[in-house]
């Protein structure tokens, strides 16, 4: 059977499925829209939406991990039936929100993707913006994809998006998910901070690794911290209630001003990790150049019951 982690907050939902070759998997889409993600390897899908009389087929090209490569992805409408299979076995996200409207299925090819660099010195990250809001059209899902190299910091400065304050900030939950990469044989890991904010109670430090998520239903968030060696992944799923679907934040006010040292430093010359790829296959087609293998054995682990969820200082006794 295929191990499955399922990480669940307010509006947002994020599944991680892990395949063996041959193996396969069905998500009921409910009253969530989702975004089928491949991690590492390849898949197959087919989409059958409310009431149509044949599915959609997908075959996704997918890469031989997150620190190798953007890769292209599925949008799975809500109301919807899709069944999952890997030849070659993988590890996959399923990132969803819950939602009102019905959008068509469609592939997102990796060229599409952009590849943003932000910050500098060791605020310096990349970021995958693949789902991001002016992207790539959903109802009320945003998800990015976030790389930092060994030692640096991002998420950085702490900032928020827990209070409706029209063109100032949106009020969106998030989850963090986790990919640490190794040193040889030795697994990575990172750290996670999240502080009380004026609209939330949320306090919580929390040593990551390969294959936790973080759930983040308010305050400040940040920094996320890559230990020095050992370059950190994260998976950003955000979805909310209000009337625009965008992603605007406030800077924590003690560290705003970070930003502003940022145009006199150079970026990391670690990153890109990589950029997407010039040119793709036909949407729905995996591309001419085959399917991706799986990544390396030391970045398989997944750990699906370490749900770091926020504390509280009321529940700081459970």
């Amino acid at each position: 059977m295929p191990l499955t982690a399922e990480h669940v907050l307010d509006r947002t939902r994020l599944r991680i499925l892990d395949l063996a070759p041959g193996e396969d998997h069905t998500i009921e889409a409910g009253d969530h829209e989702w975004i089928l993600l491949p991690l590492s390897g390849g898949c197959e899908a087919d989409c059958l939406p409310a009431g149509a009389p044949e599915p959609v087929p997908f075959r996704l090209h997918g890469r031989p991990g997150v620190f190798r490569a953007v890769t292209d992805f599925a949008y799975l409408p809500r109301d919807s039936r899709t069944r999952i299979r890997s030849a070659t076995g993988g590890r996959y996200a399923l990132a969803g929100a819950r939602c009102e409207r019905v959008l068509p299925p469609r592939y997102g090819p990796a060229a599409g993707v952009p590849v943003e660099l932000r910050g500098s010195g060791t605020c310096s990250r990349q970021v995958n913006n693949f789902a991001a809001a002016d992207v790539f059209d959903c109802d009320r899902l945003i998800a990015v994809e976030v790389l930092t190299p060994g030692g640096n910091w991002s998420s950085y400065p702490p900032h928020k998006h827990d209070e409706e304050h029209p063109g100032e900030e949106t009020a969106l939950t998030e989850i963090y998910y986790y990919e640490i990469a190794p040193h040889g044989d030795h697994p990575g890991l990172g750290y996670q901070r999240v502080s009380p904010s004026p609209a939330g109670k949320t306090d919580l430090l929390a040593e990551v690794r390969t294959g936790d998520a973080v759930l983040i239903p308010d305050g400040w968030h940040g920094p996320s911290i890559a230990a020095p060696g050992h370059d950190m992944y994260y998976l950003n799923v955000m979805a909310g209630d209000g009337p625009d679907r965008a992603w605007l934040i406030r800077d924590h006010p003690g560290h705003a001003w970070i930003r502003q040292t940022w145009p006199d430093r150079p970026v990391d010359p670690r990153l890109p990790f990589y950029r997407a790829p010039a040119t793709t296959g036909p949407a729905g087609a995996e591309p001419a150049a085959g399917r991706a293998g799986t990544e390396p054995a030391t970045h398989r682990t997944v750990h699906p019951d370490r749900t770091v969820h926020p504390t509280r200082p009321e529940d700081a006794d459970r």
